[in-house]
C-alpha cells in the first residue's frame, strides 16, 4: 500500500481536525440575551453591570433618539432625543432577565426626574427599553418590585420604553473605568453616584 505525499496526508490530518472541532460545538447553542438600559453615564453603568455573572459583554452607547448615528457631542447637547444607554449581552440560562433587572435597580436612582446623580439633562434619564411584552410585563413587574426595596420614599420616574435602535459610542467611551481608571474614580466620587445609592438601596442589592 502506497503512503499519501506528505502534503497531502497534512491536508487530510488538518481536514480530520476541523471535522472534529466542528463536532464539539454542540447544535443548536442558544444566542446570548441582549438587554438595553439608561442609567446616566454610560461609563458607570457599564462597570457595574460588567461584573455580573452570567454577563457576556457591556457596551456603551445611544438609544432612543431621532438621529442616526449620532456623536457623543450631539447627544451631549440633548438635542438628538438619545439616551446614553448600555446595551447588555447575557446568558438567560444563567442570569434571567428579572434579575438583571434587580441590578439595574439598584444603580440608578429612580427617584431623579431631571437625569442621574450629578448628570442632569434628558440624555441622562434612567429608562428600561424592552424589546418585546413578556420584557415590558417584567421590567413593570421589576419596578413595582423597586418602589417597595426604596429606603427613600418618592415616585418612580423612570419609564418603561420600546427599544429603539442602538448605537455604539466611539472607542474612547468603551471600557472607561478600564482605560481611564484614575479619571473614572474621580468622576465617580465627585459625582455623588455611590453615596446616593447607598442611600437608596442601602445594602439591599443583588
Amino acid at each position: 500500500m502506497k503512503r499519501l505525499p506528505n502534503t497531502l496526508a497534512r491536508r487530510c490530518r488538518a481536514l480530520a481536525l476541523l471535522m472534529l472541532s466542528l463536532t464539539a460545538v454542540p447544535l443548536g447553542a442558544a444566542e446570548p440575551s441582549v438587554a438595553l438600559f439608561a442609567g446616566g453615564c454610560f461609563w458607570c453603568m457599564e462597570s457595574e453591570l460588567e461584573g455580573v455573572p452570567g454577563v457576556i459583554d457591556v457596551v456603551s452607547g445611544y438609544t432612543g433618539g431621532h438621529v442616526p448615528n449620532p456623536t457623543y457631542r450631539q447627544v451631549s447637547s440633548g438635542t438628538t432625543g438619545h439616551y446614553e444607554a448600555v446595551r447588555v449581552r447575557y446568558d438567560a440560562s444563567r442570569l434571567p432577565y428579572e434579575k438583571l433587572l434587580e441590578y439595574f435597580w439598584s444603580n440608578v436612582d429612580p427617584l431623579d426626574e431631571q437625569g442621574q446623580f450629578c448628570d442632569q439633562g434628558t440624555q441622562y434619564l434612567a429608562a428600561v427599553f424592552v424589546a418585546s411584552a413578556t420584557e415590558r410585563t417584567l421590567a413593570l413587574r421589576s419596578r413595582e418590585a423597586a418602589a417597595r426595596r426604596l429606603r427613600e420614599p418618592g415616585l418612580i420616574r423612570t419609564q418603561i420604553l420600546d427599544a429603539k435602535a442602538f448605537y455604539p459610542a466611539e472607542a474612547e467611551h468603551q471600557d472607561y473605568y478600564r482605560k481611564n481608571p484614575l479619571r473614572y474614580r474621580l468622576y465617580q466620587q465627585g459625582c455623588g453616584r455611590d453615596q446616593r445609592l447607598e442611600k437608596l438601596w442601602g445594602n439591599d442589592k443583588p
